[in-house]
């Protein structure tokens, strides 16, 4: 999958530099992204096989849980075309403040 807007994260990264957990959830980020990009997902069952805690929800938002659901990355994904747009990043405080079907 291509993958846009990874600007979005890696400048939360960079505003957060030294908070606690920021290190591990840059890890489990990379690790999301290196996943991502190297999937072909044709369906939201392919996103839940590849990420099994994975929310599905309307607008082909996904919302997916980066350090033991400590953050949370929400992404519009375009199965047919191969793309995440990354919408969202945040602490699931963060998250709980937004609306995760418009963002």
């Amino acid at each position: 999958m291509l993958v846009v807007g990874t600007n979005l994260a890696e400048r939360y990264f960079a505003q957060h530099v030294g908070a606690k957990g920021i290190k591990a959830a840059r890890a489990q980020y990379a690790a999301w992204l290196a996943l991502a990009q190297g999937s072909r997902w044709r369906r939201p069952e392919d996103i839940k096989m590849a990420h099994p805690r994975a929310s599905i929800l309307k607008g082909s938002r996904v919302v997916f849980n980066i350090k033991g659901n400590d953050y949370r990355l929400i992404a519009i994904v375009e199965y047919a075309v191969g793309t995440i747009a990354i919408r969202f990043f945040g602490t699931h405080a963060e998250y709980d403040k937004i609306d995760a079907g418009t963002v």
